[in-house]
């Protein structure tokens, strides 16, 4: 219902010929958008919240609890995309209510539903808490922590009724006023921020400010530049999902890692994975907020011109793919945080693992000056061989190399002296460097599994080698979308169309002039407008047509071709005999003595102002 009369009050552009029999509904009943992923600006942390509402219900869909019953295995996709429509409609009417125009039905509308969402709710949780809470159940006792999962939840919707109760009030206040706010739509005029944002470039350079070390190293805030819904929504959804994660682990893993700990030498397997889980998610959190600074980042490189950063394939966008990537986008992001999470926590779980019984339990056993006397026997060799690969370097600095040709330059020049020496070293170095290829190899090995496993959860960047970047589904998803946001959102260009679009409509204001006067047979106005007509048979001409109707009116249709047809007819009289009502047996002689007359009128006045013409 919710739906229906916000699409009812909400007008269409196009109107169809049928509608013209019911002007109550002329135009009604518009498509309404929930959520404009492409260039809205508007309401960015309401909608982020509504996400916020909708987070629970997408992870149990994540987890496919939505699904009521066994379905065939080759029905599971089609199952999950029902589950998925499902709901998206049931929170539909949160995002509706925050896109629509009218404010303040969108808001009395949102708030209804808010409230009544929350009730519900609440109403839930108090009433199957003696339920669930039923020690001799283990699935049943983990539900004791219900509200836990809950109270984010719960503090999203009330924001939205905040939000909503706001913007009711604010609506009523202006109407009480007697005060109207124009609503534009931020698809099609161009941002205060962008506009900033060109001034800024237009300006000539400010000097530079020494920045503090959190700006040069953490975060630099720019006033001109703002994160799109999107990408504010995906972050709270990956924030609210990475908890919901993590407190469904504990819960599930609580009564195992407690047996474990009370076991004969296990008693540090306790705190190593509370460790490593504290440690898994904040580094997971640190990404959820690299990614907006990435994305900040890549996308003013792509609005100065410069995509060196990008690999050559993807220099030049596929359409499909990019405005794929918008909607393929925020889904991928919170699967990636989510599976990361659970990558990079069960192998930190592992080295913790192996750290306390390699290091901790042999400093306690042993103590620390047996364990550093071992530690230097295993890894005298690892130094030794980097003391010999530092040692070829040097060598060739020092002999190999020819000097400097000016004493400013950096380094040498790339040009061999001593070549017999240097021969001699490279032929008896050869064999000794395949041995150090094995180690380089292994520790090649490590080095990419330590870098790929830090990265698992990072969309932003690739962790395949190069050349490789299209296995990489999720970084393809990540070009993709940023090159869809600025080929949409690109300021100078917004500003560019916005000119554009503004010297169009001054045009049609020119050519279409609307003036009000006082009607001298009553108390009644009339309006009128200029219209502009080429025919046939009369030269180009301006009228003005009275209207006494509001603009858009089947009224105003009729008299505007009426008015249009009295004025063709007096200036060519002779098509009024070519008009269609016009039948073959009735007599028309009365029309073509009006034509004939309105014809000498326009010869005689026409004879007269040629003979004016040629006085002297």
């Amino acid at each position: 219902c919710i739906i229906v009369l916000l699409s009812f009050v909400e007008r269409r552009w196009k109107i169809y010929p049928f509608e013209e029999r019911f002007p109550y509904l002329r135009g009604r009943f518009r498509i309404v958008v929930p959520l404009d992923f492409t260039s809205t600006l508007r309401n960015r942390w309401s909608y982020a919240f509504a996400f916020g509402a909708a987070a629970e219900t997408m992870i149990e869909l994540f987890s496919g609890n939505l699904i009521p019953f066994k379905v065939p295995t080759w029905m599971i996709s089609v199952a999950y995309l029902v589950a998925a429509l499902e709901v998206g409609v049931a929170h539909l009417p949160f995002f509706a209510c925050l896109s629509t125009t009218h404010r303040c039905l969108g808001g009395a509308l949102g708030l209804i539903y808010t409230l009544t969402w929350s009730a519900v709710k609440v109403w839930y949780l108090m009433s199957c808490w003696r339920t669930l809470c039923k020690k001799s159940i283990y699935k049943a006792e983990n539900l004791c922590y219900l509200w836990l999962y809950r109270w984010p939840n719960f503090l999203c919707l009330g924001f939205l009724i905040g939000c909503f109760g706001l913007t009711v009030v604010e609506e009523l206040k202006l109407q009480l006023q007697k005060t109207y706010k124009i609503q534009v739509e931020d698809g099609l005029f161009v941002q205060p921020q962008q506009l900033q944002h060109v001034r800024r470039l237009l300006r000539p350079p400010e000097q530079l400010i020494k920045k503090s070390w959190f700006r040069r190293k953490v975060y630099d805030w720019d006033p001109y530049f703002k994160f799109p819904n999107r990408m504010i929504g995906t972050a709270v959804i990956s924030l609210i999902g990475l908890y919901t994660f993590i407190l469904t682990e504990q819960i599930l893993t609580s009564e195992g890692i407690f047996f474990t700990s009370i076991m004969p030498g296990s008693y540090y397997t306790a705190n190593t994975w509370y460790v490593t889980t504290a440690l898994a998610a904040l580094s997971s959190v640190a990404h959820i907020g690299h990614v907006l600074v990435c994305y900040r980042k890549h996308i003013k490189r792509l609005w100065a011109g410069n995509r060196s950063f990008l690999p050559e394939k993807y220099r030049t966008p596929n359409s499909a793919d990019s405005v794929a990537a918008l909607a393929k986008y925020p889904g991928s992001q919170i699967a990636f945080v989510l599976w990361g999470y659970e990558i990079v926590h069960i192998c930190l779980f592992l080295f913790g693992f192996v750290f306390v019984h390699l290091v901790v339990e042999l400093i306690l056993k042993d103590g620390f000056f047996s364990w550093l006397h071992s530690l230097v026997l295993l890894v005298s060799n690892f130094f030794i061989v980097m003391g010999l690969l530092m040692m070829q370097v040097l060598l060739v600095r020092f002999f190999f190399l020819q000097d400097k040709l000016s004493p400013e330059d950096q380094q040498k020049p790339l040009a061999l002296n001593n070549r017999k020496a240097f021969h001699n070293f490279n032929y008896f170095f050869f064999f000794y460097n395949v041995i150090l290829g094995v180690g380089s190899c292994v520790l090649r090995l490590f080095a990419n599994s330590f870098v790929g496993l830090l990265l698992v959860s990072r969309i932003d960047r690739t962790i395949m080698p190069r050349g490789y970047e299209l296995m990489d589904k999720g970084y393809r998803t990540w070009i993709g979308m940023i090159m869809a946001d600025h080929y949409h959102s690109n300021p100078i260009m917004v500003c560019f169309c916005h000119l554009l679009l503004k010297l169009s409509v001054e045009k049609q204001r020119d050519s279409k002039t609307y003036s009000r006067l006082n009607s001298t047979s009553g108390n009644q106005s009339q309006t009128y407008t200029h219209v502009h007509i080429t025919c046939r048979h009369a030269p180009f001409f301006s009228l003005r047509l009275p209207f006494c109707c509001s603009p858009g009116s089947p009224t105003e249709g009729r008299a505007r071709a009426r008015w249009l047809l009295v004025y063709t007819l007096l200036r060519n009289p002779k098509l009024v005999l070519l008009r269609s009502r016009q039948k073959r047996n009735h007599d028309n002689r009365g029309e073509l003595a009006f034509a004939w007359a309105l014809t000498s009128q326009m010869q005689h006045d026409k004879d007269a102002s040629i003979a004016l013409g040629d006085l002297p």
